[in-house]
């Protein structure tokens, strides 16, 4: 197959696109694809500071190359959750995100050690707390969401960004349709504004890009990163509803696309407006942090049960 630019043998066929590229052409079209989407979403300008989120994935480090590529002032926050699971898995994901500085001489990142930092790593966190149940995902998303936002604040960042792609986002929107999370699904966009003093806007300049799409990008333009999923994931809901929209994109190509934009179109004509919660938002008593609770925030809440059982071992 040729490439439709320049007739070179192409590295990549996007069939939802008709669109075939040479390895060339490949990397300036995503390049020019995230442009257009930061625009069209107004997610933010080249005169504002961005954090990204790095986890020593394909899709962060991608777009950390992107965005950097594109001329952003973007700096990295990489958050240890001190995950081991035999494998070293955090360690290793650190590594790749230093490897990848080495190329990247501008690049800043700023690391945030869980362990160190609060007490425990996420996974003896987890076993301590109801919130965790056996599972470590619930209490390592309220603790990754309550750092980003406080580095990113403290820091004077304008967003904070995250390398969620398109099957991300059509995996958490089949999830949420099929269990009607309304308030969820008001919330869903290729941006998040900052909702209350204290809060950082989120964007997600990667949202409409699938999978294979970013992990081509980090293929060809030399990108090493880590392979294995977080070792928590496995079982997770997620997983399973992406294998279920890969079926469907199989038969159908660009389904997952059309899912995903076909929803922004109707949230944008207003379905889900009534859903949209209006939360007083107080400081947090110990943190500082914006919560609708009143004294302590969930974050804190947490962690001061985990740290009430320190004596056990982590």
């Amino acid at each position: 197959m040729k490439c439709r630019k320049c007739k070179d043998k192409a590295v990549i066929n996007m069939r939802h696109h008709k669109l075939a590229l040479c390895k060339d052409h490949y990397l300036a079209w995503v390049l020019e694809q995230t442009e257009r989407f930061i625009c069209k979403y107004h997610m933010f300008t080249v005169n504002e500071k961005v954090l990204i989120a790095v986890s020593g994935g394909k899709d962060s480090l991608a777009l950390w190359d992107v965005l950097l590529s594109l001329g952003y002032q973007v700096d990295g926050i990489y958050i240890n959750l001190g995950i081991d699971a035999g494998i070293g898995y955090s360690e290793r994901s650190l590594s790749m995100i230093r490897k990848f500085m080495e190329t990247h001489g501008e690049a800043v990142l700023k690391v945030v050690d869980v362990p160190v930092t609060y007490g425990a790593s996420i996974t003896t966190a987890a076993s301590r707390t109801h919130r965790g149940k056996g599972r470590p995902c619930s209490v390592c998303g309220l603790t990754k969401r309550h750092i980003m936002n406080r580095i990113a604040e403290e820091g004077g960042y304008d967003v904070l960004v995250t390398g969620h792609n398109l099957d991300d986002e059509a995996a958490v929107l089949l999830g949420n349709t099929l269990t009607w999370q309304t308030g969820y699904l008001a919330r869903q966009a290729p941006v998040l504004p900052a909702s209350g003093a204290g809060l950082v806007r989120k964007a997600k300049p990667f949202c409409r890009f699938y999978e294979r799409e970013t992990a081509a990008y980090a293929l060809l333009a030399g990108i090493d990163y880590v392979y294995d999923e977080c070792p928590h994931a496995v079982g997770a809901k997620s997983i399973y509803y992406k294998e279920l929209l890969n079926t469907l994109e199989e038969e159908r190509p660009g389904a997952k696309l059309q899912f995903y934009l076909n929803f922004l179109r109707a949230r944008d004509e207003g379905a889900f407006r009534v859903f949209e919660e209006q939360v007083e938002l107080n400081k947090c008593s110990q943190c500082g942090q914006p919560t609708s609770l009143v004294g302590l925030c969930t974050f804190c809440r947490t962690w001061q049960q985990v740290n009430s059982q320190s004596g056990n071992t982590q």
